[in-house]
């Protein structure tokens, strides 16, 4: 299942090397949500695996992203003890700010329609 979340990056960690085929690499960004008439803020960390490590790097602390993301959970059990994991796996991270000022794509032929008849002009 996949989720998308927008927000503000606040901060990001270097990689690292879980094991000798794993690597990791967090970041947090920070969601400001309103509702009945109070400001709610969010801090949420996200992570990237292997190959996916590297899509935070070209952004800035303080940019608007936008994250598309899964939820995995774990089940981990240690000298009896059993703990449940939850990590929010990143796939894509988009600047969030450019989608909202793109430019509308150019319109072609088929797009602009055909001009009135003749007749149907009003002088």
């Amino acid at each position: 299942m996949s989720f998308e979340l927008t927000g503000k990056l606040i901060e990001k960690f270097e990689i690292q090397q879980i094991t000798a085929s794993f690597q990791k690499r967090e970041f947090v960004v920070e969601k400001i949500e309103n509702a009945s008439g109070r400001e709610f803020t969010e801090t949420i960390k996200f992570q990237l695996t292997q190959d996916r490590c590297d899509l935070i790097e070209k952004f800035e602390i303080n940019t608007e992203i936008k994250i598309s993301f899964n939820i995995k959970g774990r089940k981990w059990e240690k000298n009896g003890n059993v703990s449940y994991f939850t990590n929010l796996e990143a796939w894509r991270i988009e600047n969030a700010e450019q989608g909202m000022n793109a430019a509308p794509p150019p319109q072609t032929e088929a797009d602009i329609p055909p001009p009135p008849e003749e007749e149907d002009l009003p002088f």
